[in-house]
């Protein structure tokens, strides 16, 4: 069972660089400079229990027989999935919750991951994981729910690689749990990195509370306990979002807020505040 990272940024390049050094099959596939660096010098881990390097090799595509750990932003997954073979499993390692329906429309077999944990990626050839010594949870489940004993199987590897990991029968009501977080993020592109106002979050939670409600759709919202530690030599920064701005990458506004907004529209729920603040980001981004 080799495990295909596409996207080996802060998840995929973490996720990736634990499960190998724990002793499973692991290819990258990557983009650009950081494909050049891994290809190259391997990639680079930090942490607070210090550094390794892992050099596994740098594919273009994944092939039969490979698990597919998607990490890529939202808005790269149809071009992603377009790439897989239909019946190579696909497991989306994202924020919010379209990505599965947006890999379901190309595989057969698609699973939805709760991630949680603190990463960076700002430099080619290089992720951080500042977490110790658990480094992070990642949940399993089919999608849209119910369980396979392939779920199964990801999790005892994630396990063996240090991560808390469960197999959950409804896997969705957590990430949508997580997305009342991420609709935050866009805070920190506009406000700065651990500055952002937590009062519009919390306006922009409620709207997302009323539509949920509206189109009976539950939640959960579980954080797991980590020990977020610092890494010699290192400062951490914003979040996945801020960190894409940083790095000059496309934003997943649209798939946060947005889908807030898209929401309201179908169930006839107002959503002033998260419409705004995709209005906002998009301006700055056309301005930058």
């Amino acid at each position: 069972m080799r495990f295909v990272v596409f996207g080996a940024g802060a998840i995929g390049g973490s996720v990736g660089t634990l499960l190998s050094r724990a002793g499973h099959d692991v290819a990258f596939i990557a983009r650009g400079p950081h494909r050049e660096a891994i290809r190259e010098h391997g990639l680079r881990c930090e942490t607070p229990d210090g550094v390794f390097v892992v050099r596994a090799p740098v594919v273009s595509s994944p092939s039969d027989g490979d698990i597919v750990l998607l990490a890529v932003k939202t808005q790269d997954v149809e071009g992603a999935v377009r790439s897989i073979a239909p019946d190579i499993p696909v497991v989306c390692m994202t924020n919010g919750i379209a990505a599965e329906r947006i890999a379901a429309n190309h595989v057969r077999e698609v699973y939805g991951a709760h991630v949680f944990v603190p990463a960076t990626h700002l430099e080619p050839g290089i992720v951080q994981l500042w977490a110790s010594p658990m480094p992070g949870a990642i949940d399993i489940g089919c999608y849209p729910q119910g369980v396979t004993p392939l779920a199964n199987k990801i999790c005892s590897a994630l396990r063996s690689a240090g991560f808390a990991s469960e197999v959950r029968d409804d896997i969705m009501r957590y990430k949508r749990g997580k997305l009342l977080g991420n609709l935050g993020n866009v805070l920190e592109v506009l406000q700065g990195p651990n500055v952002a106002d937590e009062e519009i979050h919390a306006r922009a939670r409620e709207e997302a509370l009323a539509c949920f409600e509206a189109a009976g759709l539950s939640y959960t919202i579980e954080e797991p306990q980590v020990s977020l530690k610092p890494i010699e030599g290192a400062t951490r920064t914003g979040c996945s979002t801020w960190q894409s701005f940083a790095r000059g990458k496309q934003l997943e506004v649209d798939f946060f807020n947005g889908e807030i907004v898209a929401l309201g529209r179908a169930h006839g729920v107002p959503t002033p505040i998260n419409a705004a603040l995709q209005r906002l980001v998009a301006a700055k981004l056309r301005r930058e």
